[in-house]
């Protein structure tokens, strides 16, 4: 099956959006256009897109900001930046802040065209397979076998978008306001306050992962990477 991608394209320049949105377009993409940082936020912490194109001055604040916020949410976006800046700091900065790539202003759609076609395929390799060996565990996301040694483990949808989380982000603490985000997409006021405890509780005992699921107190939880 081929794999569908989201971009979201994150300037406010509405005639380069436009032009962006329509040049990139094609088969097995999803391009969301967005103007600014708010609505942006939204879209990206509650679909985790594949990829973000990120210009840098946008009116309601600075795109380094939001490049941050998704990086140290641990969330999987590959992020090119688009600015009209091309001093040496800027690009240091970018980068610094793990951006994937950087491309100044003015530039050539066909050399845009063909970066985000190496992110998107970089993005593909990553997910290509959906099965994952950890110490005595082996999860199969695609066949939703989940195994612990030689014991089938019979996992919840819940428990099951949860552990994917996990383990896609080892060695990453997840706070808990991006887990409810990712997990219950209907929304935080929806779920119980004490939804995410349960669910983690759970997923932990039925795994026997007390070595692995560890609780970062006053800020979320993590999957040791360690004891990979």
């Amino acid at each position: 099956m081929k794999t569908t991608h989201q971009i979201v394209i994150v300037e406010d320049d509405t005639d380069l959006n436009s032009g962006l949105c329509k040049a990139l377009k094609e088969e097995g993409r999803n391009i969301v256009s967005c103007e600014n940082l708010r609505s942006a936020r939204e879209q990206i912490f509650l679909s985790v897109p594949s990829l973000v194109i990120l210009d840098i001055n946008l009116p309601d604040g600075n795109g380094l900001t939001l490049l941050k916020e998704i990086k140290e949410a641990g969330l999987k976006t590959r992020v090119i930046l688009l600015s009209a800046n091309d001093t040496d700091a800027d690009v240091v900065k970018g980068l610094e802040l793990e951006a994937d790539d950087y491309v100044t202003k003015p530039f050539s759609l066909s050399v845009l065209r063909a970066r985000v076609n190496t992110q998107l395929r970089k993005d593909s390799a990553a997910k290509e397979s959906d099965a994952v060996t950890i110490g005595p565990y082996r999860f199969d996301f695609d066949k939703m076998s989940f195994y612990n040694g030689d014991e089938q483990i019979v996992l919840s949808k819940t428990e099951q978008k949860l552990l994917k989380i996990f383990v896609s982000n080892r060695g990453v603490t997840l706070s808990r306001d991006n887990l409810v985000d990712r997990v219950w997409t209907d929304g935080f006021e929806y779920v119980d306050e004490n939804a995410l405890s349960v669910a983690v509780k759970r997923l932990r005992d039925k795994l026997g992962a007390r070595d692995y699921i560890k609780t970062v107190y006053g800020l979320g939880y993590m999957w040791v990477k360690d004891n990979d």
